[in-house]
């Protein structure tokens, strides 16, 4: 790749408007098929039984967490591969591919390692349901012995958001969500001859989906991705590289993962009042899916764009996609809240919820979805934070979030006022997210954007 080559790359010269759309829409478009594959893979669980939907909604804090180590170690990958790009250190971005996928591969034998041993002893913990166990058990060992396929797939796919080539990302998310979304009902009921396979049939599907989206992700990778040439013959790891990527990256795994704290802490707590409640807070996160997975996608596109922006040092450009993509996550937000507030009786009833579950969920979904008025415009700072190496600042934020306010307000609330009031443990978390994001967003721009020189 030329210099010449590499200073026509879109992210630092295509308009901005038009830039962020279209390295985002591909990765809306892919998030939004995600997240209807979470839905219809809940859907079919649930026609089993409730308790299965249960156990896969126990069992949602180890892929959360999964997902948390992958996309955070992504983030590290993502922006120190565009910083690279946009100061033309083609070399260093090369080495930061090779050591990534070296991550991945690590990072799945240690989950590999924990599904055998810790699988059931994770659901024990928390049920003494003897089907919840038998359920979650055979779910978990089979996502975490196969977990290569989803750390190949999100790093694969970082290396070509890193250059702006999000369309194949699309590609990719999309094919084995559609892959997964076929062979559920196949696999859990056994039609076309197949066993009746169960909660292990969902297991199977979902990593079967991940590896055909890998096989993609790595082609595409070969043949369209030229300004990343990834060399791993004779690959020895970068000390130096890999504690770059994991300075960055580290915060979002722990930001992510305090999402798997919150989950297990939040099921624990409901479950003090029913294993309804618990499935209730299960569906909640595949519903709410719907609503965040887009904004994922939009700061998919938009993190290599301040990135390289940083790198190339263009401060109105920087500016421009921060405030464009705040606009675009308000208005989805504001869609969220309005789907979540008029239709709760129709989200419910996809699950084949009983009267129980409407009990429940209703009110739980229009209190939940009170914090979506906020929460677009913390995504987003969040994710700037991670763009420009800051992202401690997202840690802190989403620690106080969860840790110090989410998990202490329902415990609270459960004790003092009952099951329906935990709900808006929520929206107050929400309040004290924004006010960081805000607090740190100005100190982000006095620190690293703001002495940028302007162009003449």
């Amino acid at each position: 790749m030329t210099n010449s080559a590499a200073k026509e790359n879109k992210m630092g010269v295509m308009p901005i408007p038009k830039l962020l759309i279209s390295m985002s829409l591909p990765m809306i478009i892919s998030m939004l098929v995600q997240a209807l594959y979470n839905v219809v893979d809940s859907i079919f669980v649930a026609q089993m039984n409730e308790a299965a939907l249960t156990a896969v909604s126990l069992a949602f804090p180890i892929q959360n967490l999964m997902i948390a180590v992958a996309a955070g170690t992504g983030v590290g990958i993502n922006a120190l591969l565009s910083r690279s790009l946009g100061e033309k250190k083609f070399e260093t971005a090369n080495t930061i591919a090779a050591n990534g996928i070296f991550l991945a591969l690590a990072s799945s034998v240690v989950f590999a390692i924990l599904g055998i041993l810790g699988s059931r002893l994770f659901f024990v913990a928390q049920t003494d349901d003897t089907q919840i166990i038998q359920y979650g058990t055979q779910y978990m060992t089979i996502i975490t012995i196969c977990s290569v396929f989803i750390f190949l797939q999100i790093t694969y796919e970082r290396l070509l958001q890193s250059t702006g080539k999000t369309i194949f990302n699309m590609i990719t998310q999309a094919t084995g969500a559609i892959i997964n979304i076929i062979l559920d009902p196949i696999l859990i009921f056994g039609y076309f001859g197949l066993p009746a396979m169960g909660v292990t049939g969902a297991a199977l599907a979902t990593v079967i989906g991940q590896c055909i989206a890998v096989l993609l992700a790595i082609y595409f990778n070969h043949k369209y991705n030229t300004e990343i040439t990834v060399k791993l013959r004779k690959f020895k790891p970068c000390r130096q590289t890999i504690s770059n990527i994991y300075k960055i990256g580290v915060p979002s795994i722990i930001m992510q993962s305090i999402g798997s704290v919150t989950t297990f802490a939040m099921n624990n707590i409901l479950l003090m009042f029913s294993s309804t409640a618990a499935a209730v807070y299960g569906v909640y996160f595949k519903l709410q899916s719907f609503v965040f997975m887009p904004i994922f996608g939009l700061t998919n596109g938009m993190i290599p764009i301040v990135a390289y922006n940083y790198g190339a040092r263009n401060k109105k450009r920087i500016f421009a996609t921060i405030k464009l993509s705040i606009v675009i996550a308000v208005g989805i937000m504001g869609l969220g809240v309005a789907g979540f507030q008029l239709f709760p009786h129709a989200l419910l009833g996809l699950f084949d919820a009983s009267e129980t579950m409407y009990s429940i969920g209703i009110p739980a979904l229009r209190i939940i979805s009170l914090s979506f008025i906020f929460a677009g415009f913390c995504i987003i700072c969040g994710c700037v934070f991670q763009a420009l190496g800051n992202g401690v600042y997202s840690m802190l934020i989403s620690g106080t979030r969860q840790l110090i306010v989410i998990i202490p307000l329902a415990f609270l609330f459960a004790k003092l006022f009952g099951l329906n009031m935990i709900w808006w443990a929520f929206p107050l978390a929400e309040i004290a997210s924004l006010t960081l994001s805000v607090f740190f967003l100005r100190r982000i721009i006095h620190k690293k954007i703001d002495p940028i020189p302007d162009e003449e």
